[in-house]
């Protein structure tokens, strides 16, 4: 089983079930890193406010981009709640149907509540090695720092989890699950996080 972090929490996405976020990092995970930490790559574009998307996550994504992915489906919105599953903040998720595969975005709005936002919260998870074992820079999405980040990576089993910064104290992850091995998954992913930032820039 595959985990897309969010700044510091991790969702469990599998092919027969839709993702569920994982228990979030105590308060003292976000004091392991900062946006002044030198590792952690910087937010050089302006910030861009999802707050408009926190009630509408499937929004994230433009129909005619999931169409070329070949999601005809409405995605299923889970809002961002109190618990363990809900806490990273709202998410939405498609399906291929018989297919297997699956596409996931994440607001990490809760992140950003707990203190554990933007991705200084997914390095400090990482240094926890606790919801984040594995962290990667990936590509610049739309000009905004990107990581790939996870339990485990399980990008040449053709799931790729990503995390874009789209502020110091924001970030969302997608997650393209049941693909043809990384250069299939990561494609995926990297097409549908452009998406997200496209929309974005456009609120």
């Amino acid at each position: 089983m595959s985990l897309i972090v969010s700044a510091g929490l991790a969702t469990a996405c599998t092919s027969q079930t839709e993702g569920a976020a994982s228990p979030a990092p105590n308060a003292s995970a976000s004091t392991g890193a900062s946006p002044a930490d030198p590792e952690v790559p910087k937010v050089t574009q302006p910030p861009l406010d999802a707050g408009k998307y926190a009630a509408d996550t499937c929004g994230l994504l433009p129909r005619d981009l999931l169409a070329s992915m070949k999601y005809t489906d409405a995605g299923e919105y889970h809002p961002k709640g109190n618990t363990p599953l809900t806490a990273a903040g709202p998410s939405c998720s498609w399906k291929i149907k018989g297919e297997g595969i699956g596409l996931q975005v994440i607001l990490g709005t809760g992140n950003r509540d707990l203190g554990a936002g933007g991705l200084a919260g997914t390095y400090a998870a990482y240094r926890l090695k606790k919801f984040v074992k594995f962290l990667e820079p990936a590509p610049a999405v739309e000009g905004y720092p990107a990581v790939y980040a996870d339990i485990q990576d399980e990008r040449p089993m053709g799931t790729c989890a990503m995390v874009v910064g789209i502020a110091d104290d924001l970030s969302f992850s997608i997650q393209a699950q049941g693909y043809q091995g990384q250069d299939d998954s990561c494609a995926a992913a990297s097409q549908a996080a452009a998406g997200v930032v496209k929309t974005l820039k456009g609120a």
